[in-house]
C-alpha cells in the first residue's frame, strides 16, 4: 500500500521506537488500517456446548480443634520406663511429655491387654515412632507369662496406679470445704435430740431424717456456712462447708437414731449428713477440655489466701460447662491494678491514666478430680508462682 509524500515524511520523523511499533502492527495485522485489502474468511462454526459437568466438591478442612495437636516430648524423655510403686499417671506423663495433658495423643491402648488403660508397678512403657510420630506402648511386667499362656493376667484394681496422689485429697473428700446446691437441698440432716436440745456434742444420740436405707451407716456431719456466689455473674454456686464431726446410725427408720462419735465443733439442728466416702475413683486420663473453657478459682481448702502445689481449689465451673475429672487447666494470676505515679510528669502528663490493669501471668496447672453441676474440685499439680482466689483458669 502506497503512502503520500506527507505521510512518508511523518513516518520518517517518528521516533525510532514508534516506528518499530508501527512495523510490528503492520506485520501482525496486515496493516493498521481498519479497511482490509482482502475479504475476511468465513468464521468457523462454533461447536455445541458440552454438557454441564457438576463441580467437584472437596471436603472442607477439619475444624481447628480436630487438627493434629502439637505434642512436645520432654527433653529427657526415656525410650522405656519401668513403672514404680507410688508413681502417678501425671508423673509418668511428665517423664515423656513437656505437656502431660497430651498423653491421649500418643498413648496406644493395646486391645490384647486386659484393661490397657490401667498401668501397674513393674509394667514397661516404651516409646516408638509410627509414620514419624511418637507413640507409647505398654508391656506388662510379666509379659513372658502372657506370651506362654492364652489367658490374660488379672491384677487387683487397687494395685493400678492413680492419676493424682490419693493422700492429698482423701481428707478433702470426706470434709469438703464447699457444698454444692444439690447436696445442701437433698442431704439428710439432724432433726433434734431426745431432750430437744439445739446444740449437741460427741457421745450424744440425735434423731436424723433422710438417712433411712442408706448403704453406709457412717456419716460426716457438715454445717452449712455462707453462700458462695459466682464472681462473674453473681449466681449461687453453693455454700461454705464447715466440718463438724462423724456419726454412726444406731437405729434405722424415719427418724433414724445416730450417735455422734466425735466432733470438732458443736453440732446443730439442721446440720447436713454426708455419706462417708469409702473410695473415690482416681483413675482417669489427664487431658485438655474438648472445647474452650474459662472460669475462676472461687475457694481454697482451709481458707488460705496463697495456694501452692498439691492444694485443693474449687472452680466456678462444672459438668454444665463441660468440665470432667481428668481435665487439666492452666492457672493465670489475675492482673492487679497498679497506680502509675509517673503518669502526670513531664512529657506524658495527662496522656496516661493513673491506674492501669496489669496483664495476667501464668501461675501453674491444676487437674480436676471431681465435678458437680456448677462447681468442680481441682488439685494444683504445678505451681510456678503464687495462686490466689479469683485467679483465672482456662485450657492449657
Amino acid at each position: 500500500m502506497g503512502h503520500s509524500d506527507t505521510e512518508r515524511t511523518r513516518i520518517m520523523e517518528m521516533p525510532r521506537s514508534g516506528l518499530i511499533a508501527s512495523l510490528i502492527c503492520a506485520l501482525a495485522l496486515g496493516g493498521c488500517s481498519s479497511t482490509p485489502t482482502e475479504p475476511s474468511a468465513a468464521p468457523e462454526p462454533v461447536p455445541a456446548p458440552a454438557p454441564a459437568v457438576e463441580p467437584v466438591v472437596r471436603p472442607a478442612p477439619p475444624p481447628a480443634q480436630e487438627m493434629a495437636k502439637p505434642v512436645r516430648l520432654a527433653p529427657t524423655a526415656p525410650d522405656r520406663y519401668v513403672v514404680q510403686r507410688g508413681d502417678t499417671l501425671w508423673d509418668i506423663s511428665g517423664k515423656f511429655l513437656t505437656d502431660p495433658w497430651y498423653w491421649p495423643e500418643i498413648w496406644y491402648a493395646n486391645p490384647q491387654i486386659d484393661n490397657p488403660h490401667l498401668i501397674y508397678p513393674g509394667d514397661v512403657i516404651s516409646m516408638i515412632y509410627v509414620d514419624g510420630q511418637p507413640r507409647l506402648i505398654l508391656e506388662r511386667g510379666d509379659s513372658s507369662v502372657v506370651r506362654l499362656s492364652p489367658s490374660v493376667r488379672s491384677e487387683p484394681l487397687d494395685d493400678a496406679i492413680l492419676t493424682v496422689p490419693y493422700e492429698h485429697i482423701q481428707a478433702f473428700l470426706s470434709k469438703p470445704s464447699v457444698l454444692d446446691r444439690k447436696t445442701v437441698e437433698e442431704a439428710p440432716y439432724i432433726l433434734t435430740t431426745r431432750e430437744g436440745h439445739l446444740v449437741h456434742g460427741a457421745g450424744t444420740e440425735v434423731y436424723v431424717r433422710g438417712a433411712e436405707g442408706s448403704e453406709t451407716g457412717t456419716f460426716t456431719v457438715m454445717h452449712v456456712g455462707d453462700e458462695l456466689r459466682d464472681p462473674d455473674d453473681g449466681d449461687l454456686l453453693g455454700y461454705e462447708g464447715i466440718y463438724v464431726g462423724e456419726g454412726t446410725i444406731k437405729r434405722d427408720g424415719d427418724p433414724a437414731t445416730m450417735l455422734l462419735n466425735q466432733t470438732q465443733r458443736e453440732a446443730l439442728n439442721g446440720d447436713k449428713l454426708l455419706a462417708a466416702v469409702q473410695e473415690y475413683p482416681l483413675r482417669f486420663t489427664p487431658r485438655s477440655p474438648d472445647e474452650p473453657v474459662e472460669g475462676r478459682i472461687v475457694s481454697v481448702t482451709d481458707g488460705v489466701s496463697i495456694v501452692g502445689a498439691y492444694q485443693i481449689v474449687t472452680l466456678n465451673m462444672g459438668t454444665n460447662d463441660g468440665i470432667e475429672p481428668g481435665h487439666v487447666l492452666a492457672v493465670f494470676q489475675a492482673g492487679r491494678v497498679a497506680k502509675d505515679r509517673f503518669a502526670n510528669r513531664g512529657f506524658f502528663r495527662g496522656y496516661f491514666p493513673e491506674k492501669v490493669d496489669l496483664p495476667e501471668e501464668y501461675a501453674g496447672h491444676m487437674m480436676v478430680f471431681r465435678s458437680f453441676d456448677d462447681i468442680s474440685y481441682g488439685l494444683i499439680v504445678k505451681a510456678k508462682s503464687e495462686i490466689h482466689v479469683l485467679d483465672v483458669v482456662r485450657n492449657p
